[in-house]
């Protein structure tokens, strides 16, 4: 995210070099991220099981799942690197692609490996690995298409440059530390959910995959804003940056109404193409109401995410992230301490309530900017 809006005001500013010191810094760091994540992955792997709580059978596939995947978490973030790099430059056609393509052959090689292999279980999670490292020799050959003149690489000088460094560390410290907000939330949906027992537990992976439907769409236009906005933002257009946001807004609004009335009269449908167990459906059915509700409450978070990324103002997001998550914790804690009636209901409730302030929020410190003429 934080490579994307750098990446976007350089391009407004027409600042070759900047885009080159962009693009190898947050490639180098993204290595050395990953291979601190491989390197530690023995206690990330405990206290990420201690918090999903899950049982022993389930508890052994999931350290198996998670010691192969972790081995691709260097390719992995540079990818992710890269994909955020193309976006920057106003490019989301690459992007798409290299998505699209890391998606199909992690579903080809899982299939190849768990069925006419016979591999089993790990199969999954060796397909996913392939994936990864494919994904970053296929997105580091397409960036050549991109690069500015003098290449893609800026030299070990230029990348460790204080300047460079603390800019970079400055936007995306508060994009990491919102992220661990976010994570925090979601974990403990799938943690309080298994709480609940086995069968809510399968019910809410099915809610989810509601909202996660209705977040593809959104950060399409979320990735738009990060693009657009930066790039006005860098070239000191005010009006285009205005116009822009203007205009993401209305779309937003559209696909925000259009997935309300689809939940609201197709999910039915759309759960049972997602499971066939009757039980998990019929629990659906019990909090589908929380389904209807999620794009009026989540598109906010998604597009104002958007852009403030782009403009690399992202203390904002933190800030109403850390609200937003406090506002869960409040729900949530007392109800899993048992000092009020604790269901799934003040689960989602919770849940939606922490999208809703979080996007609330970050309009509210929007206007509150252009106000005061920040642009």
């Amino acid at each position: 995210m934080g490579t994307t809006g750098m990446t976007a005001v350089a391009y407004g500013e027409k600042n070759a070099q900047r885009i080159r010191e962009v693009f190898s810094s947050s490639l180098v760091i993204a290595f050395f991220l990953g291979c601190l994540l491989i390197a530690f992955q023995k206690p990330l792997s405990v206290i990420l099981l201690y918090i999903v709580g899950p049982d022993a059978a389930v508890r052994e596939l999931a350290l198996s799942y998670f010691g192969i995947c972790i081995a691709g978490m260097p390719a992995l973030l540079g990818t992710m690197v890269v994909s955020g790099w193309f976006i920057g430059m106003q490019s989301t056609f690459w992007p798409m692609v290299i998505a699209v393509g890391m998606n199909v052959l992690n579903i080809l090689m899982s299939f190849l490996l768990v069925f006419p292999l016979n591999v089993g279980f790990e199969g999954v999670a060796y397909g996913t690995l392939t994936a990864n490292y494919a994904g970053l020799a296929f997105s580091l050959l397409l960036a050549r298409r991109l690069a500015p003149e003098g290449g893609l690489w800026s030299g070990w000088n230029r990348i460790f440059r204080v300047e460079l460094l603390k800019r970079f560390f400055s936007v995306n410290s508060n994009i990491f530390l919102r992220s661990l907000c976010v994570m925090s939330v979601t974990l403990s949906v799938t943690a309080y959910g298994a709480r609940l027992g086995s069968l809510t537990l399968a019910s809410n992976a099915v809610i989810v995959q509601f909202f996660i439907f209705f977040s593809y769409f959104m950060d399409g236009y979320a990735f738009t804003g990060e693009a657009l906005c930066g790039k006005y933002y860098g070239a000191g257009d005010v009006e285009g940056l205005k116009k822009t946001v203007r205009y993401l807004l209305r779309w937003s609004a559209g696909i925000a109404a259009t997935f309300f009335l689809v939940y609201t009269v197709g999910w039915e449908t759309v759960t049972s193409l997602l499971t066939d167990n009757v039980d998990v459906r019929n629990m659906v059915a019990d909090y589908h109401v929380w389904i209807m509700l999620i794009p009026p409450f989540a598109v906010l978070a998604f597009i104002y995410d958007g852009f403030f990324i782009g403009i690399t103002s992202t203390r904002p997001m933190l800030v109403a992230t850390s609200i937003a998550v406090g506002v869960f914790f409040a729900v949530t804690l007392p109800a899993v301490n048992g000092l009020i009636e604790f269901n799934n209901d003040v689960l989602w409730g919770a849940f939606l309530g922490y999208l809703l302030v979080r996007g609330g929020i970050l309009a509210w410190l929007w206007c509150r900017r252009e106000k005061k003429r920040c642009f």
